[in-house]
């Protein structure tokens, strides 16, 4: 299913925002620095990784249940597996 550029663009910003938050995180662990700052860091990044994914998902139902009877069917069980593969 291809997703609307507005459903995308502000996952694509949480996605770019996880990116420089992981480059700073493996910085952090070439230079050294406490375990506890960066595994801090390392839950961030995980939690904007997750909640670009959730963000992906809910475009997707959200598009699938807006779309005209005549076109392609919500497909539950595919979102639902999508779902449970963030759980």
């Amino acid at each position: 299913m291809q997703l609307p550029d507005e459903a995308t663009r502000p996952v694509l910003a949480r996605l770019r925002r996880a990116h420089g938050q992981l480059a700073g995180v493996i910085r952090m662990v070439e230079e050294g620095r406490d375990c506890e700052d960066v595994v801090t860091q390392l839950a961030a990044v995980s939690k904007a990784l997750d909640r670009a994914g959730f963000g992906l998902v809910a475009a997707g139902m959200k598009e699938c249940l807006t779309q005209e009877e005549g076109e392609a069917a919500l497909d539950v069980g595919k979102l639902e597996k999508l779902f449970l593969a963030l759980a």
